[in-house]
């Protein structure tokens, strides 16, 4: 059970959050997008959100700067805030610009906007989960492309929610964050991309 409840951590890292709502849009869309265009995305997105992190954490490690994935402390923290706020600009820039797809451009806006949040609360000695974060937002946008496309995805809504509460287990059994910590998370989660549903939905 210890080893169950650790391993979504690690299967619903942060990391993987922009990449599964990038996959979540084209599995759900009804619009047409070639395969070329659908890797077009999905790569740079993988490479920037997930191999680049990864690379700047063994940097990072070997710096002394940072000791685990998890990065428990608060000065730890923000390094990784500080590389994924700037990755997820590139790539509002550079990979899927305003008005090629609105739904995924409001969408990495969202999670801007939640990162930037989380980073100004550690200022003010407030550890969030950034786990919950990713997951409240990405729960979110699966519920805006439900509506918005008018597809039922009530199943793999359920899922997810289900394991989003596994996860926010799996942080208070590892002593990762406090209950106060995990609302926190979730709720910057998924107000970030609520306020970002009127822009697109």
């Amino acid at each position: 059970m210890k080893v169950l409840l650790k391993s979504f951590s690690y299967v619903f890292h942060p990391l993987f959050i922009p990449i599964g709502g990038t996959v979540a849009y084209f599995l759900v869309t009804p619009k047409y997008s070639s395969l070329e265009i659908q890797s077009g995305n999905i790569l740079p997105i993988f490479i920037l959100t997930v191999i680049i992190p990864i690379i700047f954490f063994f940097i990072l490690k070997n710096l002394g700067l940072i000791g685990s994935i998890f990065a428990p402390t608060l000065a730890e923290r923000k390094y990784p805030l500080y590389i994924s706020i700037i990755l997820y600009l590139m790539i509002l820039y550079k990979v899927i610009p305003q008005n090629y797809i609105n739904e995924l451009y409001f969408f990495f806006v969202g999670l801007v906007i939640a990162s930037v949040s989380i980073l100004l609360l550690l200022f003010l000695k407030i550890k969030a989960s950034i786990h919950l974060m990713g997951m409240g937002s990405l729960l979110l946008f699966l519920f805006g492309l439900s509506i918005h496309f008018e597809t039922n995805i009530t199943f793999a809504i359920a899922i997810f929610t289900i394991c989003t509460g596994l996860v926010a287990t799996s942080r208070l059994f590892m002593n990762a964050h406090s209950r106060a910590e995990l609302l926190i998370g979730i709720l910057i989660g998924i107000c970030s991309q609520l306020f970002m549903l009127k822009y697109w939905l």
